[in-house]
């Protein structure tokens, strides 16, 4: 399953780094992209809540603005 998390508070490639690292850590992800410009990632994993994605990103200082 593919989805689109639009993220509020990215200003740098730090934050964009942090973000993919945190999404990498859940268990079942298997491919992020995450981009400063569009202010999203998009995440390919088996079988996860919108939840963990949200939380994994909340917890690290980002607001989720919608998941798709």
């Amino acid at each position: 399953m593919v989805k689109q998390i639009r993220i509020d508070g990215m200003h740098c490639m730090h934050c964009v780094g942090a973000v993919k690292s945190a999404l990498e850590e859940l268990e079942g992800v298997t491919k992020v992209d995450v981009s400063l410009d569009e202010a999203n990632a998009v995440v390919e994993a088996e079988d996860i809540s919108d939840q963990a994605l949200r939380e994994a990103i909340e917890d690290i200082g980002f607001d989720v603005v919608e998941i798709k």
